[in-house]
């Protein structure tokens, strides 16, 4: 086992530091990267995937870190931004040893780094890191944990979308409105659930045929169609994209007949220019690491000593802090996602200089 590779200071990417893990003997490649402690240790999941190449896994840790920082600031937490990867095929590689060796690695940063579930990862794999490490979170109730993080994820995108229908329409509720999700796995499922309790109206896809048939079994007033294609394309008043990232791209503002896009995914702008496009196009975007932080608040709040009502109504206020973010970019002129930032910035800056005032 050993770190084959490990860059301290800042590198090009803005990042404190990035670690480059593997273990030969159970298989693990992995890749922690910690782009800012300015308001604490750095918290993010840690995704298994098959990335098609080492620079894929690398770009992808980089972007999900970033997003953590901004993510954990504009929830008011009091840490920063971190994210791991493991490169690898979480059906076919993961096993106990493999996730031990990671909860090694995640122990060698000395509480630099908390991690949690993401992609290919689950609170029974929380359970098998902590074996190694302190330094995580998303553990399973059973050992003092918040369980299923997707919970209050879920919840949080729909206080987003609340806030945006009410900036949008002059409401904030989705009753009437048509929302098309797409992603029916674990935020999707609960996000779909609110909706109808809200009372929209639900046309969703997914790649797994067991989501779709969840779907049929649980909701059948839920319309199914075919792919995301045909799901932008729908008469739908909002969009909410709950899989992986880069769903928003230039074909795909183009064609989106929605007026909002509010969902669970991270990183969901292809490029940059997307958040502006939309504008161009009067789609409201609300900015995905702010809507979808209530998974993170919930996890965050294992820290202390979990407590589900504390963490939802924390999440709850995810709705106020939409709000304020898209009054900031109608008085600034600017889009959403650059007011976000800015005030994730603000914070960072502004709490983070405190801890130049030494303690004696």
């Amino acid at each position: 086992m050993g770190v084959f590779h490990s860059t301290g200071g800042q590198d090009p990417a803005g990042h404190e530091q990035v670690v480059f893990c593997q273990d030969r003997h159970t298989g693990l490649k992995a890749i922690i990267g910690i782009y800012s402690t300015a308001l604490g240790p750095a918290l993010g999941g840690t995704r298994f995937y098959p990335y098609p190449s080492e620079e894929a896994a690398l770009s992808d840790v980089l972007d999900l870190s970033r997003g953590m920082a901004y993510k954990n600031a504009l929830a008011g937490l009091d840490l920063g931004g971190g994210k791991g990867v493991i490169w690898g095929d979480p059906e076919l590689g993961k096993s106990e040893a493999l996730l031990r060796a990671y909860g090694r690695f995640v122990q060698s940063l000395n509480g630099r780094y908390y991690t949690a579930c993401d992609v290919g990862t689950y609170v029974a794999d929380m359970d098998v890191i902590a074996r190694e490490t302190r330094f995580v979170t998303g553990r399973s109730v059973e050992h003092g944990g918040a369980g299923d993080s997707s919970v209050l994820t879920a919840w949080g995108v729909f206080q987003g979308m609340r806030a945006a229908a009410e900036h949008v329409w002059g409401s904030p509720t989705l009753a009437g409105r048509r929302v098309g999700v797409a992603g029916l796995g674990k935020v999707g499922k609960h996000l779909t659930a609110h909706l109808l309790d809200d009372g929209a109206s639900v046309v969703a896809t997914d790649v797994n045929e067991s989501a779709l048939r969840w779907a049929r079994e649980t909701y059948p007033q839920v319309d199914l169609v075919a792919d995301t294609a045909a799901l932008i394309a729908a008469d739908i008043d909002v969009y909410a994209p709950c899989a992986l990232g880069g769903a928003l791209d230039d074909d795909t503002v183009a064609t989106l007949r929605a007026k909002v896009v509010t969902g669970g995914a991270n990183n969901q702008l292809a490029h940059p220019g997307i958040d502006k496009m939309l504008a161009d196009r009067g789609i409201l975007y609300t900015p995905d690491y702010v809507v979808n932080a209530g998974g993170v608040i919930q996890v965050a709040d294992e820290i202390e000593g979990f407590n589900f009502e504390r963490a939802k109504l924390r999440a709850t206020r995810i709705f106020d802090t939409t709000r304020e973010i898209l009054r900031l970019a109608d008085a600034e002129g600017v889009p959403p996602a650059a007011a976000a930032d800015r005030l994730a910035e603000r914070r960072m800056a502004e709490v983070g200089r405190l801890r130049t005032i030494h303690l004696s």
